[in-house]
Parts: structure tokens; sequence; C-alpha cells
């Protein structure tokens, strides 16, 4: 840090198993990437790019070049992996990972159907590929999963080999573990805690009092998703009381 200050709270340090950021690359061009980096990449632990603009994304290459040059893993939205298993391409998406370098990998079926029992399957393959995180809860807001369900899940999937499971919200934060008007379901995100370690989740929170959610309910070392790459300072600085909103949150009583 650039200076000295007490009652700052301990943050995991990288490579970090627990408090990790991603970030949410939604067509960042080559140099914006480059100034991301140059600023965000202490506080920065993963990259996803967001749905499936890996696709339409050009020089794909030499904007994953940049971050490989800051050792940033990058992942490719599971909206994509969905795209290639619809498309009976499976074995294709393995083939791209590969092609590109992409050693983690996003399974999900917030847009398809998969029997559970499948999407565990594939979680299983592609473990031994690189590293996994799969996503729980459903795009559709209409979906409602109960509690119960979710951590039922959550374990199966961490049981078949996901690094990480990821907590559904979409880039807009306004489904899965919140309501349409971005509130938390906080009855939903407790009682999934009392079975799954807050350490195995990432939380999509892409606004800021959902971040000050968590960051209150498990501390400085939880794991967020779907952060804005604009926001990747200011978020640091809310991790570890440095933002008015966790101002007195590390502060002696």
């Amino acid at each position: 840090m650039n200076f000295n200050l007490t009652q700052i709270p301990d943050r995991a340090i990288k490579p970090r198993q627990s408090g990790i950021t991603m970030i949410m690359d939604k067509g960042l061009s080559i140099e914006e990437a480059k100034n991301l980096m140059s600023v965000g990449h202490p506080h920065i632990d993963v990259v996803k790019l967001g749905f499936g603009t890996a696709f339409v994304t050009p020089n794909l290459k030499e904007k994953l070049d940049v971050y490989r040059s800051y050792d940033m893993p990058v992942y490719f939205g599971g909206t994509l992996f969905e795209a290639f298993l619809i498309r009976n391409q499976f074995d294709d998406y393995i083939n791209v990972c590969k092609e590109f370098g992409v050693s983690y990998m996003e399974v999900s079926d917030g847009s398809i159907t998969i029997p559970h029992a499948e999407k565990c399957g594939y979680i299983e393959k592609l473990s031994k590929h690189g590293v996994v995180l799969s996503e729980v809860g459903s795009k559709d807001a209409a979906h409602i999963i109960p509690p119960y369900k979710w951590i039922e899940l959550m374990r199966a999937e961490l049981n078949a080999g996901s690094a990480y499971v990821i907590a559904e919200a979409r880039e807009a934060g306004n489904v899965g573990i919140y309501r349409g008007t971005g509130e938390v379901r906080e009855g939903l995100v407790q009682e999934i805690l009392t079975q799954i370690p807050a350490e195995k989740i990432l939380w999509e929170a892409p606004q800021k009092a959902q971040q000050l959610y968590f960051l209150e309910l498990i501390g400085c070392n939880v794991n967020l998703g779907n952060i804005a790459p604009s926001e990747i300072i200011a978020l640091e600085a809310m991790r570890i009381g440095l933002r008015g909103d966790t101002f007195t949150l590390y502060l002696d009583k």
C-alpha cells in the first residue's frame, strides 16, 4: 500500500483462495485491457469475458496475451459454454479453450436446461483440463429455486470438481440471489451459508449495495464477481474500510 494506516483488515494475498474479485469484461479493447491491468491487477483475481463476447471480440488472442502478461486467469462466460453445448459441440469447446490457452472454464445452465447429473458430468470432465467454476441459478426471474435446492446443487457441483460455485445474478444483479429490484434475498443467502463454505462461493454482486451486504455479512475476504472494470479500485477500498459505506466496520469500538 502507499502509506501506513492502522486498523486495516487483513486481505488475503494473491494468489488468493478466498477474497477473490472477478471482473466482467464485456468488450474492452486491447488498450483498455492494458489500462485496466496497469492499475487493477493487484486487486483482480480472474477476468470473465462476459456471456458470448469472446466469439465476436476482435484480436481475441492479443487481448488474452495482455491478461496473460500479468498472470491473470481469464475464462469465457457460461453462456458461451451453453452455446457450444446446445449445438452438440462440447468437445469443440474444450478444443477452443486449449487453442486460446484458457484454463479456467465456467459451466452454467442459466439459458438452457441441463439435467443436473449431466451438468456434474461436464464439470468432472472439464476439471481434468483446468479450473472449473460452475454457476447455480437461473437467468429467468420467474424461476425461483428454493434454498434447499440451491444447497443441494452447490454441494453436488463442488463434489463433481468445481473449484467455486457461482451464485447467479446476471450482469445487472436482478435475478437469482436477488429480487428484481436488486435487493438481496437475505434468507436464501444465509441458509446457503449454513451448509456451503463461504470461501467456495463466488457471489455475483455488480451493484454497490450488494457488495456492501456481503462485506458486512462475510468480511473483507468474501468472493465477489461481475464487478465492472471501472469499479475495481473503489471495491478494494470498500473491502478494507476506506469508503464511507464501510468506514467504521474495522475501527476499534
